[in-house]
């Protein structure tokens, strides 16, 4: 039975894209709690057998790759046929696109075919995914489109320019959204998390190696910032309550100096001031 504030009350069914690992898995893991299905997905079905063993009567995994766009919305459409079967506008009540990896390197070192792979990756086939998502809320006039962005949004990472791009791109399209649905049953969540302790790191893609001094320092500081920031239940956490507010918005989630510091400094100081700051903040000589 769920609890009076439970999330399943509100939202029975869920979307996550890449719940295998970090954030997505405790985001997963939270939902889950809350007796809410989730239809979780991965480019490796295997690797969401631990979510499916562990909670085979409310996980339902799915094979996802968001560099294959075309096959991605097909998934997502019959994830949500499943969902919803018989309904004419059938409608997960939250999506979260949550999916997405890092490429570390000077932006003229690599191909530009690798930006390339990641922003049609993490932009574009996220943003058809919640295209696919948000038109099915306002046909139902309900649900909950979540898009996981970044604090990089606000204070962007050195070395990581289709990162950046990306993230920030997913929160001008949320921002967009909200505006959509204004006066409806539908709201949309700029969800911006800063580092927790998960595999991003050690699952970064770096093209090859670089013998600068200022990439070398840049990287040690991430690095060093994974390995410490806090367990990604907190994101999880932050999320959940963001859910049962149900209100459209952007929900920044992390350490006190990353989540609530940085952008205030962010939207405050001079452009010239901040990136003296941020080079100092990364060690950069």
């Amino acid at each position: 039975m769920p609890r009076p504030h439970s999330l399943s009350t509100h939202y029975p069914t869920a979307f996550l894209t890449g719940a295998s690992s970090g954030i997505g898995c405790a985001i997963a893991e939270m939902l889950l709690a809350e007796n809410v299905r989730v239809w979780g997905t991965a480019r490796d079905i295997a690797r969401l057998a631990p979510l499916v063993e562990k909670h085979p009567a409310l996980f339902i995994p799915v094979a996802l790759d968001l560099d294959n766009s075309d096959a991605a919305q097909a998934a997502f459409e019959t994830a949500s046929a499943e969902a919803a079967p018989g309904a004419s506008s059938p409608s997960f009540d939250i999506v979260i696109n949550n999916a997405g990896y890092g490429v570390f390197a000077p932006f003229a070192d690599a191909d530009f075919s690798l930006w390339k792979t990641q922003l049609d990756g993490m932009l574009i086939t996220t943003t058809r995914l919640a295209h696919a998502a948000f038109r099915a809320m306002q046909a139902c006039n309900r649900g909950c489109l979540v898009n996981v962005s970044s604090l990089a949004v606000d204070f962007s990472l050195p070395y990581m320019s289709g990162y950046n791009i990306a993230k920030a791109g997913l929160s001008a399209l949320s921002a967009s959204l909200a505006f959509e649905a204004r006066g409806t049953g539908v709201c949309v969540i700029d969800f911006r998390p800063g580092d927790y302790r998960t595999a991003f790191n050690r699952a970064m893609q770096i093209p090859r190696a670089n013998d600068s001094v200022c990439v070398a320092s840049v990287w040690r500081t991430i690095d060093s910032q994974f390995n410490t920031a806090p367990l990604p239940a907190r994101a999880a956490s932050d999320l959940r309550r963001a859910l049962l507010r149900g209100r459209s918005g952007t929900v920044r989630s992390g350490s006190f100096f990353q989540a609530r510091l940085a952008p205030l400094v962010a939207r405050l100081l001079p452009a010239r001031l901040l990136r003296a700051l941020e080079a100092r903040y990364f060690g950069s000589p």
